[in-house]
């Protein structure tokens, strides 16, 4: 099995040679962060329910960049660390933040129900709303799509366990389109920067 240090590996080394590939644009925007712009690696739309109860797609959010994180509520590090840097963006964008849209895709719906996504993600930004896959064959096909990788490593008992996974997040312009991948734990500013570098598109 893919181990999750080859597997990031791997990852990176595709989004290099597609940045290879489309490096010819040479009008494109000067991002911080690795730009992916017309990739046909990854997904262009997903179709999961929100900690509300309603269903939702990349659609609902036109007109807004959308920042889309995959982690679970009882990760002890990456997810938090990563939720409360986004939270930092936004402050960082001030207004423009209302023009951002901060999704947080659960990898363990086992036991991320709804109700607990309603309560965990709000709470590092009213604006930021939770993505619950209603099944395996969902979480599966969505982590397919956009290349994330998880995996569920046994604890002390069967409810007692963590999920390696991916540590990335995915921005999307606001027409929908995928453009770029963020790294993890580069604190708010280059966020900020690309962000405000696709408002502006």
């Amino acid at each position: 099995m893919l181990s999750f240090r080859h597997f990031r590996a791997a990852l990176f080394a595709m989004l290099a040679v597609a940045v290879l590939a489309l490096a010819a644009c040479s009008d494109k925007p000067a991002f911080k962060n690795l730009d992916i712009t017309g990739s046909k690696s990854f997904g262009t739309d997903f179709s999961l329910t929100d900690h509300t109860g309603k269903r939702r797609t990349l659609e609902d959010f036109r007109g807004k960049v959308v920042v889309m994180f995959f982690g679970y509520t009882h990760c002890p590090d990456v997810c938090p660390t990563t939720l409360a840097e986004l939270r930092a963006v936004m402050d960082t964008l001030g207004k423009d933040a209302d023009r951002v849209q901060v999704l947080f895709v659960t990898v363990d719906p086992e036991r991320d129900t709804q109700d607990l996504l309603a309560k965990y993600v709000p709470a590092f930004d009213p604006r930021f709303i939770g993505l619950r896959p209603a099944n395996e064959a969902e979480l599966k096909k969505v982590a397919s799509d956009f290349k994330v990788f998880y995996s569920k490593v046994p604890g002390s008992s069967p409810d007692n366990y963590t999920m390696d996974h991916s540590a990335g997040s995915y921005m999307f312009d606001p027409k929908g389109n995928l453009r770029l991948f963020i790294k993890h734990g580069q604190g708010p500013e280059p966020i900020a920067h690309d962000i405000k570098q696709l408002l502006a598109d």
